[in-house]
């Protein structure tokens, strides 16, 4: 996945992988959709988590870059790459990392219908993508850290990167749960 390294590729891999979640979770049936599994979140559950995580790193990309400074600092290293973050990531989740507060979603009940939850998911991978999308200087991506609340403080380069690659996972698991 290295070839996701600037504004526009940045944009279209969000995009992508709007579209491959959604087209996925579309094909399964309403209770798989809800149906939660014993230990785990139902795909419904694993769509608000997606929604609140991107939205919230969203925030990133709108406060005007004093107040990210502020929040977050300024970087004393280079950006990791999109494989590099991902490796970290796993690692977190190997060592027994997991979401808490507000990015653990209660149960969804199937009456809430699936298409809300698909589209408020598509909604905030385009407001992200489309934020991003107009950063005028590349290197603003590296210039500021933002606080996440498993990876610690990583750049707008690397919430862009998890971002994209936070939808593939929750796929991954998705598909695992459902047998496809």
């Amino acid at each position: 996945m290295s070839i996701i390294q600037t504004i526009p590729t940045i944009s279209e891999a969000l995009l992508q992988a709007s579209a491959v979640y959604t087209q996925y979770c579309h094909s399964i049936p309403d209770h798989q959709f809800f149906g939660q599994p014993e230990g785990k979140w139902s795909p419904a559950q694993q769509t608000k988590h997606l929604i609140t995580s991107t939205n919230m790193a969203r925030l990133a990309f709108t406060l005007p870059g004093f107040m990210v400074r502020m929040i977050g600092g300024k970087p004393n290293r280079p950006s990791r790459s999109y494989d590099e973050l991902v490796k970290r990531y796993h690692d977190k989740l190997v060592g027994g990392g997991q979401a808490s507060g507000r990015y653990i979603p209660k149960p969804i009940p199937a009456s809430t219908g699936r298409e809300k939850w698909l589209r408020q998911y598509e909604t905030s991978m385009i407001k992200i993508a489309g934020t991003i999308g107009k950063i005028k200087q590349e290197e603003r991506l590296d210039q500021y850290l933002a606080p996440h609340p498993l990876l610690g403080k990583i750049t707008l380069r690397e919430l862009a990167y998890f971002t994209i690659y936070h939808s593939h996972h929750h796929l991954d698991s998705i598909r695992k749960m459902t047998g496809s």
